[in-house]
């Protein structure tokens, strides 16, 4: 019998233009078998995050444009569980409105707020980490998160410096730091207690909204002015006329950052953000060429590295090609260096100038 005072705020909103021309605005990553293995991510995520919590406690957080894709990929969801957003304004208002209608529904609960886009191989140990979490949140006024410990110097996460001097397996957080250049990522690996930011955070419903209530509070009033009507039918409305006022600010920012009883967990299972070609590449199984293919049938001759991924069973023949992501989806074709995968956003941007909004 799972723990009716488990809660979980899936966060769906992003569009992941890295990921283009597969991952589009109308239509972004977290909807798509990324990795080949017939559940889309948020389906992936979904499951995962029921392994621990009762279903019907997982909440979606999403952009109101994605509601149908929400319901379409996970049918057994109620309207109750969709919290949309109709508009972007980042992490820190979506979680803010999300506690508060959890806070309303359930004074007791205890809850993780995870990305719908990650890859984690180890689910088991994943929810005994959580577990781990819950646990001491219910106990104690802590906001947690759990940090990957790092492989090597990467240059594009956040890092959660902790202290040292901690011998238990939940540690107290001194700062969190911005994304280092190369020289300081390489020193925060040296110093051996840094970890890599992961996004994915634990606390009880009280502890969180009476933090925003602290140090967020024009944020906390704009949404506490909702009280009243969240869970019912009139929430709608509040939202709509109201939601656009937040500040866009992320949730690290307003009160992570801010806080002094942050912990974290060094995370015991393996860990991808997905959030590039490359990274995806990484954890995709290889050809004897080290190609990584998805739906795609190949022919390839002196090609390697290469990320290669089509409609299903499209065949693709590639000769002399070394370290490329081959992308084929729908009016795209896009074959580009995995070295400058970063660039992807501002190719996106010109193709859109270029030849209309609707290929972005």
């Amino acid at each position: 019998m799972k723990n009716k005072n488990y809660y979980a705020i899936l966060m769906a909103g992003g569009i992941g233009s890295r990921f283009w021309p597969v991952s589009t605005r109308d239509f972004p990553k977290q909807f798509h078998d990324m990795l080949g293995t017939g559940d889309t991510l948020i389906q992936k995520t979904f499951k995962r995050l029921a392994n621990l919590i009762p279903e019907e406690n997982i909440f979606i957080l999403t952009n109101e444009r994605y509601n149908d894709l929400v319901f379409k990929q996970l049918p057994n969801v109620t309207e109750r569980q969709v919290v949309l957003e109709p508009a972007m304004r980042n992490t820190a208002p979506c979680i803010l409105y999300a506690s508060l209608k959890i806070q309303k529904e359930n004074p007791d609960a205890v809850m993780i707020v995870a990305p719908s886009d990650h890859w984690i191989e180890d689910e088991i140990a994943f929810s005994q980490n959580v577990k781990t979490a819950f646990d001491f949140c219910s106990e104690n006024d802590a906001l947690m998160t759990l940090g990957i410990t790092p492989t090597f110097p990467n240059t594009g996460y956040g890092y959660i410096e902790f202290d040292k001097t901690s011998t238990s397996e939940i540690k107290s957080v001194n700062q969190f730091r911005e994304k280092p250049d190369y020289e300081t990522a390489k020193s925060f690996l040296n110093q051996g207690n840094f970890l890599w930011n992961a996004g994915i955070f634990m606390w009880s419903v009280k502890t969180v909204v009476n933090t925003f209530k602290n140090n967020q509070p024009e944020l906390f009033q704009l949404f506490a002015l909702g009280i009243p009507v969240y869970n019912t039918e009139d929430e709608h409305d509040f939202i709509k006329d109201n939601y656009g006022k937040a500040e866009n600010i992320s949730v690290d920012y307003a009160i992570m950052e801010k806080s002094k009883n942050v912990f974290v967990i060094p995370a015991t299972f393996d860990w991808n953000d997905l959030g590039t070609w490359g990274s995806l590449y990484d954890k995709l199984d290889k050809d004897e060429s080290e190609n990584a293919v998805v739906n795609a049938k190949t022919l390839v001759e002196d090609a390697s590295g290469n990320m290669i991924r089509t409609s299903k069973d499209k065949i693709v023949v590639v000769d002399g090609i070394e370290d490329y992501i081959i992308v084929d989806k729908d009016e795209v074709l896009m074959i580009y260096p995995k070295a400058k995968e970063q660039d992807i956003k501002k190719v996106l941007q010109a193709v859109k100038e270029k030849y209309g909004e609707q290929y972005g």
